[in-house]
């Protein structure tokens, strides 16, 4: 329950998932990447080891299956759903608004159930698994080091960091 955390324990506990999502969601990319081409490509626009889609997607998962903690399948399905959603959404706003394509999944391998390149099987069935993760070992991870004042000062720094940069290349570049 969040309600034994005060405010500044809650922000930096979302900054904290946010966090955590991003790096996680940038291994997986070029993790799957090296797989699927053959060799390393630097996955995201930022200058960190960070993809803020699953920054969001990490911070959806936690508001949507907080009152679910205790159905695995149902936090399996909501996670898979709402990651889902928001990659489709994300990929098709960024072909129709700034006419770019920073996935492609009628490219790639393991596509079936590709919809339009923006979803597919694969990364739907990857994003139910990987908020399993996220809610039954990430999420209780960062409560044993929140009320620490180090593990605050470090979140606080990457948050800065993640922030400014997310910031700079992804939005005032555009601009």
């Amino acid at each position: 329950s969040m309600k034994k955390y005060n405010t500044k324990e809650k922000i930096l506990f979302i900054i904290s998932i946010m966090i955590i999502s991003g790096i996680f969601g940038y291994i997986y990319e070029i993790l799957f990447y090296r797989i699927d081409l053959g060799y390393f490509t630097k996955r995201g626009k930022g200058f960190g080891p960070w993809l803020p889609l699953y920054a969001f997607g990490g911070l959806l998962i936690t508001l949507f299956t907080y009152k679910h903690q205790k159905k695995p399948i149902k936090v399996f399905l909501i996670a898979m759903i709402t990651c889902g959603i928001l990659e489709y959404i994300t990929g098709y706003l960024l072909l129709n608004i700034s006419n770019e394509r920073l996935w492609d999944y009628n490219t790639e391998i393991w596509n079936f159930g590709n919809i339009q390149g923006f979803i597919c099987l694969r990364s739907v069935l990857f994003f139910g698994i990987s908020g399993m993760l996220l809610v039954y070992v990430i999420i209780p991870l960062i409560s044993s080091f929140i009320k620490q004042n180090k593990y605050q000062t470090a979140i606080t720094i990457i948050g800065i960091m993640f922030s400014a940069d997310f910031i700079i290349n992804y939005i005032m570049l555009k601009l």
